[in-house]
């Protein structure tokens, strides 16, 4: 089955999504569709792919984010596949607040079990859905940023935009 692949220009650089039957499968700043190919799951991989010009709802989620809706994001359809915790753990990140991101530690204990530190990183290190997924919530528990897949600009940029977004709305 062929998927769509759609790239779009963000403030922080291209955005490109993989997606099939209205899902996202992969996303990621880059426009090399071949940087977001390794992350899907091979029972989710596609036969091929099909450019098109926008997504509907997907693309428009990603343009509400940098319009200053980041909560729009949460509601596309994501589809990944792994194991009960890492699964869970990325239906957890779905649930951090954009303005308030959460520690390794914290992601463990919401995803189920504390203990489980490395495995709540792995979880962020295998999420194939960046944004809409936003595993660029999760910092170190020094308030420092930690890894990130497609930067550390980049993740201080999403959460300097979604902290300001915060603000702006406590204000």
């Amino acid at each position: 089955m062929k998927a769509q692949l759609l790239t779009i220009s963000t403030p922080d650089g291209p955005f490109t999504i993989i997606a099939r039957d209205g899902a996202v499968l992969a996303s990621g700043w880059t426009a090399v569709p071949g940087e977001l190919t390794g992350q899907i799951h091979p029972d989710l991989l596609p036969g091929g792919y099909e450019p098109v010009s926008e997504l509907r709802g997907i693309s428009a989620a990603v343009e509400e984010f940098y319009a200053g809706n980041p909560r729009a994001a949460m509601e596309v359809p994501v589809l990944q596949k792994s194991g009960p915790f890492r699964s869970h753990a990325w239906d957890m990140l779905r649930t951090v607040a954009p303005g308030h991101p959460v520690t390794y530690t914290e992601y463990a204990e919401l995803s189920g079990n504390a203990k489980a530190v490395r495995a709540a990183a792995s979880a962020c290190a295998f999420n194939a859905a960046a944004l809409f997924v936003p595993c660029h919530r999760v910092i170190r528990t020094d308030g420092s940023l930690g890894g990130f897949r497609w930067g550390l600009a980049i993740k201080k940029s999403l959460l300097d935009r979604e902290r300001q977004l915060a603000l702006a709305v406590r204000a």
